[in-house]
């Protein structure tokens, strides 16, 4: 009975593991997709109240911040969302196949 424990408890360990690495990958597509679009339309507006809020000449600085932040942003939602997705249709087939 101990070993089937142990068993088990692999399997699930392995299970998540392969989950996780499944989301990393999935969030680094999405992210590759995702970022440049989401970076472009809120650029503009980014600057312009950095400059406004900050004055001049942080514009430069701003764009390569906000562009780290953006593709960080995009990547952690992703990958949450992503994750949970697969443990949650994961969870859903197997209470339907025991």
């Amino acid at each position: 009975m101990l070993n089937n424990q142990k068993h088990k408890a692999a399997s699930q360990a392995t299970f998540m593991s392969s989950v996780q690495g499944l989301a990393n990958v999935l969030a680094v597509i999405i992210t590759f997709i995702g970022a440049p679009p989401f970076y472009g339309k809120t650029i503009g507006w980014v600057q312009s109240f950095t400059a406004s809020n900050y004055g001049y000449g942080f514009e430069d600085i701003t764009a390569l911040a906000w562009g780290i932040a953006t593709g960080c942003l995009v990547f952690f939602i992703a990958r949450a969302s992503v994750s949970t997705a697969l443990v949650m249709g994961g969870l859903a087939l197997a209470t339907r196949i025991f």
